[in-house]
């Protein structure tokens, strides 16, 4: 299963391992999903979980991002402009679009709602994907 997992995805998964977000870094671990990714997601992803009040060590978040560029699949997106309300989101909605990602993993679905332009992405909640997929 080929995915894009927001950032918020990520960080919730990696400070608290045992809701959905952290089932879904756990299946990101084990090989049962693989991350679509470009440059722009991989920087974001380290901006943000480096942010000093999250406490995570630089060198844990180096070996994870290491992992998901290595075990992910970087993706050159093509350029969209659906017009959504924030337009850091648009990097994720954009390589899930281009790498024909099976879906687009978020826990700010509101964020990519139906009919802000031409996507293609099926977004879903951390809890759904689990429910439709891992179970």
């Amino acid at each position: 299963m080929r995915v894009v997992i927001d950032t918020n995805v990520l960080v919730s998964g990696v400070l608290n391992p045992h809701g959905p977000p952290g089932r879904i870094v756990d299946a990101l671990l084990s090989g049962t999903i693989t991350v679509l990714h470009d440059d722009r997601i991989l920087s974001e992803y380290r901006e943000v979980l480096l942010r000093p009040h999250l406490r995570l060590s630089r060198s844990d978040v180096e070996i994870l991002l290491a992992f998901i560029e290595s075990s992910g699949e970087h993706i050159s997106a093509w350029a969209l402009s659906p017009g959504l309300p924030d337009p850091d989101d648009l990097p994720f909605l954009e390589v899930a679009t281009t790498g024909g990602a099976d879906a687009l993993i978020t826990g700010n679905a509101k964020h990519f709602k139906p009919g802000r332009g031409s996507r293609r992405a099926l977004v879903i909640s951390p809890a759904e994907f689990l429910r439709r997929y891992l179970v």
